[in-house]
């Protein structure tokens, strides 16, 4: 655990806001020199708190007008391995994410699709197909809102 001082929180809420700014701009914003908030950066790295910086697609300008998030209960615990499971299921280019959760489901999915109809084909032809798939619960995506999280 490492100790975050008000600056490296003021740090983490912009990067997290905009992961692409300049540790230059950054600095601007934070009234600190580019190479100090260069250093701190990397000082957040080290610690693990920052693990990289990821872009965002946005899938409907894409194509993907259609996003799902499925509850996945597996049926045969016992014959199939959950990471038999899991490397089906992570081969499968509309889904975006594999969480393995506790409760009703054993996994949630993000599943995206053109449409309907073809979000209707990835599920009959390649989900309902994996190894060791029982009941499936679909939650259709009507709009997001993304927050950064809570920064102590």
């Amino acid at each position: 655990m490492i100790d975050l001082d008000d600056l490296d929180r003021a740090l983490l809420r912009a990067l997290a806001l905009d992961a692409t700014q300049s540790a230059g701009a950054l600095g601007r914003r934070l009234s600190l020199s580019q190479p100090a908030t260069w250093r701190r950066i990397r000082k957040l790295e080290t610690a693990g708190i920052l693990t990289g910086r990821r872009l965002r697609l946005n899938a409907e300008k894409l194509g993907f007008g259609v996003t799902v998030f499925l509850g996945v209960k597996l049926a045969t615990k016992g014959r199939v391995s959950l990471e038999d499971f899991e490397r089906a299921v992570s081969a499968i280019p509309e889904v975006q994410r594999v969480e393995h959760i506790l409760g009703l489901y054993d996994y949630r999915l993000r599943v995206v699709a053109r449409d309907l109809p073809d979000f209707e084909r990835v599920l009959r032809r390649r989900i309902m197909t994996l190894p060791g798939v029982g009941e499936v619960e679909a939650n259709v995506l009507l709009s997001e809102e993304r927050r950064a999280g809570p920064i102590a």
